[in-house]
């Protein structure tokens, strides 16, 4: 896979690229000079799933902020800038792991320099983002409009300005709203370079419409062994981002990642409230420590048992009872106010 054959970049106690698993990153919403609540987000971050932060560094207070937030967080933190070439130096000066920049966008060759020597003198990563929202004018005229072959011609400039300057710890994103289009330009840009690639579908929208087109794009992209690190960004709490990704690199079989639940749809034969209970169980194993158990959650004792073989364990529903499943075996009755409790007693001591 293409993936394999990436330069390994280090972000603070984390590796990616050289064939390492794929790495989950989100962002952080809150004020990052409000350390305390960046902090507990992170936290819950953290707990969720989540190997790399971002968090966006458009002040000196924010950018002072980063020291003490990394005293308090486990995992590697990255500077996010935009225009202001001196908050990305004074986010390296304070901790920060990684840098986010677009360097044609922090004011002129002598600021790329100052900032890449400062990552040069301390050997922090940068991450040079382009996204197609503010693709070049001259790119623009030159492909007749924004394409990923334009998104990618821009981002290779921007590249090959910090390997001028005989810097070569880059990580590279490209995003687009439009999926096909990011599909499209990751495909163009793995065939052209060997930095580690961080993976996302920019602007995808709400909890609902942005699974959908992150799902589609990123697990072509994924599926494709393109992608070292990636993002699900959503408009909503952080934390879904997290459990989407883990979930889509789950469903790839690119990484393991908590307990699978599996649920049959809704039908005349279900005589409980399949539908809370599935969402109940889901939220149940959020914090259950297993890796590559399958649950399974099925609406009736007619099918369920059949239907649930290839789950580890499972619960079927009935009339005012339940059916405690494992491999397609039936092991007891369960009254229907217990099943869920039952199921937990069952995860916490699971033994193979």
């Amino acid at each position: 896979m293409y993936r394999e054959h990436t330069r390994e970049v280090k972000i603070g106690d984390r590796v990616i690229g050289g064939g390492n698993p794929i790495l989950i990153q989100s962002m952080t919403n809150t004020r990052t000079e409000d350390v305390e609540a960046t902090v507990a987000q992170i936290l819950r971050l953290e707990a969720a799933g989540c190997d790399i932060i971002r968090s966006t560094v458009p002040n000196m207070e924010a950018a002072r902020a980063i020291g003490e937030i990394k005293k308090r967080i486990h995992i590697p933190l990255v500077a996010d800038i935009h225009f202001d070439y001196k908050m990305a130096i004074a986010a390296m000066e304070n901790g920060a792991d990684k840098i986010r920049i677009n360097p044609g966008n922090i004011g002129g060759p002598e600021n790329v320099a100052a900032v890449v020597k400062v990552a040069k003198e301390r050997n922090i990563p940068i991450r040079v983002g382009v996204n197609s929202g503010s693709l070049e004018k001259q790119l623009v005229e030159k492909y007749g409009g924004v394409t990923a072959e334009g998104i990618v011609e821009s981002a290779l400039d921007k590249v090959k300005m910090i390997e001028d300057l005989d810097y070569h710890n880059l990580v590279i994103s490209i995003k687009s709203s439009d999926v096909l289009m990011c599909v499209r330009a990751h495909e163009v840009l793995a065939s052209k370079t060997d930095y580690p690639l961080h993976v996302g579908i920019t602007e995808a929208g709400t909890l609902w419409s942005g699974n959908i087109k992150s799902s589609i794009g990123m697990g072509i992209i994924l599926y494709e062994g393109i992608g070292d690190t990636i993002r699900v960004s959503l408009t909503g709490d952080p934390v879904e981002e997290v459990r989407t990704a883990k979930l889509l690199l789950r469903t790839l079989g690119l990484r393991k990642g908590g307990i699978e639940v599996v649920s049959c749809p809704t039908c005349g034969r279900t005589k409980i409230d399949l539908i809370g209970l599935a969402n109940q169980v889901e939220a149940m194993v959020a914090d259950i420590p297993l890796d590559g158990v399958k649950v399974a959650v099925m609406g009736c004792a007619v099918n369920g048992p059949g239907e649930a073989k290839e789950a580890d364990i499972g619960i079927a529903g009935g009339i005012g009872e339940g059916l405690l499943i494992k491999k397609g075996e039936i092991i007891r009755k369960v009254p229907e106010a217990e099943l869920l409790n039952v199921l937990r007693e069952e995860l916490l001591h699971w033994e193979e």
